[in-house]
C-alpha cells in the first residue's frame, strides 16, 4: 500500500527547477521523512522524465506546457492548447490531492507547479513557495498571498511572508573542491589537459542557441591556441545542430591547438566546476546559486526577455559581489567579440580569477536546502 504523502514538491520545465526540487526532497529525507512519502510533480514536456528517474522518489508527470509570449497566430494557437492542457492537469491534480491529502505542498515554480499549487490553495493544504529567481515568476505572483511561507533566494524580494534561505543546490555541488589536486583529478575524469587554462561554456539543460553559437565562435577564434581548453555543454535540445555546425567548421578534428570538447549534457557538473578556470553561462537562479556555492568565477549572459527580467537581476547580484562579469546577449556575435575579449582578459589575470572565486563562495548559501527543508517541516499540517 502506498503511504500517505508527507510532501508534494511541484514544479519544473527546466533543469534548474528540477534540481531545486530534488535538493529539497533530499533535505526532507535527511530530516527523517520516508522518501516514499515525498512526491515530485512535474511536466511531461520538461527535463523531469530524464532527471528524476532513479533518484529514489516517486514522481508524477502532468500534461501541459508554458505560455508563449508572442502575439502571432501560431503562438495564440499554441497558448490555447497550453491552457487546455493546464486545465486538464489541474483537474487531475485536484482529484489526486483531495484523495491523498499531503501534509504540505512545496512549489519550486515554473508552469509545471501551477496544478498542484492551485489544488493546495483550494483544498486548504499548506503551500510553501520557493522562489529561486530575484524576481518571482507568474505562478508565485498569482498565488503568493495564499502561501503560508515563501522561501526566497535574495534579500529584498517583495513577496508576502518571505524567508531568505538561498537556493537549494545538490550536495555534490556543496562538496566541490577547487584545490589544485582536485582540479587535476577532475580534469583527468573529464579528459581535459591538466596544464591548460580551461573555459567551460554551458547552454543550459535544454540549450541556449546564442550561447552555443558564441562557444563555436570562441573555438574558431582560439583554434590555434595550445594553452587553452574549451568544454562546451550544448544542452540536449541544441546538441545535434551544434555538433553539425562544429563539424562544418572542422572544430572537432584532432591535432594541435585548442583542446575542444563538445557534449550534449553533463551530469558530472561538480567535476566541471572543479576543472574550469571560468564558466560562461546564462544567469538562471539555479546556475547562479551553484556557481556561488562552488566558488567558480563566471561570465554571465542573461537571457533577454526572461519573465520579469529575472536573469538580469540574478546576474547583477553575482556581479555586484565581484564574482562575475556580465556580457549582454546582444554583444554575442558582434565584430568586437566582447565575450572573447572579456575571457582573454580574465584568463591572463589568475589573481583576479582567484578573487572572483572567493567572492562567489562568500555569497553562496551551502545550507539553503536544509533551511528550506526545515521551513517546510515547520509549516506542514
Amino acid at each position: 500500500m502506498t503511504p500517505k504523502p508527507f510532501a508534494v514538491i511541484a514544479g519544473g520545465g527546466t533543469g534548474g527547477h528540477v534540481f531545486e526540487a530534488l535538493a529539497i526532497a533530499r533535505a526532507l529525507r535527511a530530516l527523517g521523512h520516508d522518501p516514499e512519502t515525498i512526491e515530485l510533480v512535474g511536466s511531461r514536456r520538461g527535463q523531469e522524465a530524464t532527471l528524476l528517474a532513479g533518484q529514489g522518489f516517486p514522481f508524477v508527470l502532468l500534461a501541459g506546457r508554458g505560455i508563449v509570449r508572442r502575439l502571432d497566430v501560431a503562438s495564440l494557437r499554441a497558448n490555447l492548447g497550453a491552457v487546455v492542457g493546464l486545465a486538464w492537469a489541474t483537474a487531475t491534480e485536484m482529484l489526486d490531492l483531495a484523495r491523498r491529502r499531503p501534509r504540505v505542498v512545496v512549489s519550486v515554480g515554473g508552469y509545471a507547479s501551477f496544478p498542484a499549487d492551485l489544488a493546495a490553495v483550494v483544498l486548504g493544504v499548506p503551500l510553501v513557495l520557493v522562489t529561486i529567481d530575484a524576481v518571482p515568476g507568474a505562478v508565485h505572483r498569482l498565488l503568493g498571498r495564499r502561501a503560508v511561507a515563501h522561501a526566497v533566494a535574495f534579500a529584498g524580494t517583495r513577496v508576502p511572508r518571505a524567508v531568505v534561505t538561498g537556493v537549494a543546490v545538490r550536495q555534490e555541488i556543496v562538496e566541490v573542491d577547487r584545490s589544485e589536486p582536485a582540479v587535476l583529478r577532475a580534469r583527468k575524469e573529464l579528459e581535459l589537459p591538466g596544464d591548460r587554462k580551461v573555459v567551460g561554456v554551458m547552454g543550459g539543460s535544454l540549450g541556449a542557441r546564442r550561447v552555443n553559437v558564441a562557444a563555436l565562435d570562441l573555438a574558431e577564434r582560439w583554434r590555434g591556441r595550445d594553452d587553452l581548453a574549451l568544454y562546451h555543454v550544448t544542452g540536449r535540445r541544441d546538441a545535434d545542430v551544434v555538433r553539425r555546425e562544429a563539424s562544418a567548421r572542422a572544430l572537432t578534428a584532432g591535432g594541435r591547438g585548442l583542446s575542444y570538447h563538445l557534449v550534449p549534457f553533463e551530469d558530472r557538473m561538480a567535476r566541471l566546476y572543479e576543472a574550469v578556470d571560468v564558466m560562461v553561462c546564462r544567469a538562471g537562479a539555479g546556475t547562479v546559486a551553484e556557481l556561488s556555492v562552488a566558488g567558480v568565477p563566471s561570465v554571465l549572459v542573461p537571457l533577454p526577455g526572461a519573465p520579469g527580467d529575472h536573469q538580469h537581476a540574478n546576474a547583477r547580484a553575482l556581479a555586484g559581489a565581484g564574482a562575475a562579469v556580465v556580457v549582454p546577449d546582444a554583444a554575442l556575435g558582434t565584430e568586437e567579440d566582447q565575450l572573447a575579449s572579456v575571457l582573454e582578459e580574465l584568463l591572463s589575470d589568475p589573481g583576479r580569477l582567484h578573487v572572483m572565486g572567493e567572492a562567489a563562495r562568500a555569497v553562496g548559501r551551502p545550507d539553503a536546502a536544509d533551511r528550506i527543508g526545515e521551513l517546510v517541516v515547520a509549516h506542514a499540517r
